[in-house]
């Protein structure tokens, strides 16, 4: 299977609903804090870009269940680089839990497609995807890509 960048979790009561279950919003929390997690470990050069005028705009997000998962699993959350474009990035992210017993179970699937754009917050325009997240993003492209 091909490298995955890795986030894990460990899922709180306040990520969950009267009957225990967690709520969707969560998932797409979780992709996000995977999304800045890599950039704070594998690219942080485009940090510094951000605090520039790079911005990332998250066009569409989703997110498959497959099995419910309850306060105090542990979840891996694995991103890997989906599609590269010349101003867009799509995401694609796996959802393990991480059984007590070694076992790993795929509870969800999700995806993510960003655009990178440039300049001051009222006159944006498209940009061309970091060369610097480029190459943070080569080891983890999907198998095919």
């Amino acid at each position: 299977m091909d490298k995955y960048f890795e986030y894990v979790h460990t899922v709180g009561f306040e990520e969950t609903n009267l009957v225990g279950n967690v709520y969707y919003v969560n998932y797409l929390r979780w992709q996000g804090r995977c999304r800045e997690m890599f950039l704070k470990e594998r690219a942080p050069e485009v940090l510094a870009d951000l605090r520039d005028d790079l911005k990332l705009f998250t066009l569409r997000v989703d997110c498959e269940f497959f099995a419910e998962i309850t306060a105090f699993d542990e979840l891996s959350i694995r991103m890997r680089l989906a599609q590269l474009a010349q101003t867009q990035v799509e995401f694609s992210f796996d959802y393990v839990r991480l059984d007590p017993d070694g076992r790993e179970t795929v509870v969800a699937r999700g995806r993510q497609r960003v655009a990178c754009m440039r300049g001051p917050n009222t006159q944006t325009v498209p940009a061309r995807v970091p060369e610097a997240l480029i190459r943070a993003l080569e080891p983890y492209a999907a198998a095919g890509l």
